[in-house]
């Protein structure tokens, strides 16, 4: 993939240099907002989102501790799309895009790694499709500071949109594919944690009563199939 046509016939090279000629254009205190945004500002915009739906789902009468449990869920899957990223970007090799093309204007210096898929596409994706799952709202949020994100990175010449597709697919397909077993094994933790004295990090107020027996214990949306009735409706209320 490193030999990429430089007169612009490759759409995806064509991309490139339209977003990145945003930049030449731009006033030089904009690129470096864009240059913070895109390292890390969105980054620390997605932790936010983050604490906020967990705010928000420790209020839920009846399945706190499974939401909390998917909101634990999005960074892990971010770190994990991350790790598999590894492999991948040692098999495909691909250079930066300005390795092989003139006249981007680069607006961080020293990218010497691979270039697909972007790390920080697929950090982005991962956390927001984790916080989705569990939050719809907020969800939303998160995936759309995610596809800034993905913005930010050709904006500022270190990635070709290939790249950054290819994150959000990694992240994305991490996160849900790896979801049932993650509630699996979080779910417990969490319900354990809600009878505790810390109980607060999981439900605001007193803990829940115990189910008696024969009553129907609710089961977390996310362990759903997509598109199984109320449970899909609810899976991020």
């Amino acid at each position: 993939m490193a030999g990429l046509a430089l007169d612009g016939s490759n759409p995806d090279v064509s991309l490139l240099y339209d977003i990145n000629g945003l930049a030449k254009d731009a006033p030089h205190w904009f690129d470096r907002v864009m240059e913070f945004v895109g390292e890390y500002g969105i980054i620390i915009g997605l932790a936010l989102v983050g604490l906020g739906a967990w705010w928000s789902v420790r209020k839920r009468s009846q399945d706190a501790p499974s939401a909390v449990a998917g909101l634990m869920w999005a960074p892990l899957a971010a770190g994990l799309a991350l790790i598999a990223n590894i492999p991948i970007r040692g098999f495909v090799q691909r250079p930066r895009p300005f390795r092989d093309h003139q006249g981007l204007d680069v607006l961080v210096a020293g990218k010497t790694d691979f270039s697909f898929v972007s790390d920080h596409a697929t950090l982005t994706m991962g956390l927001a499709v984790g916080i989705f799952m569990a939050h719809r709202r907020y969800g939303l949020a998160a995936i759309g500071l995610a596809l800034l994100e993905g913005f930010c990175r050709v904006y500022m010449g270190v990635h070709y949109p290939t790249d950054v597709v290819g994150g959000f697919a990694l992240g994305t397909a991490v996160a849900l594919l790896l979801a049932p077993l993650a509630m699996m094994l979080l779910t417990p933790l969490t319900t354990t944690i809600a009878g505790s004295r810390a109980s607060w990090l999981i439900r605001a107020g007193r803990p829940a009563p115990a189910a008696t027996a024969g009553e129907e214990v609710p089961e977390f949306p996310e362990a759903r199939s997509p598109g199984s009735g109320r449970g899909s409706k609810d899976l991020a209320a």
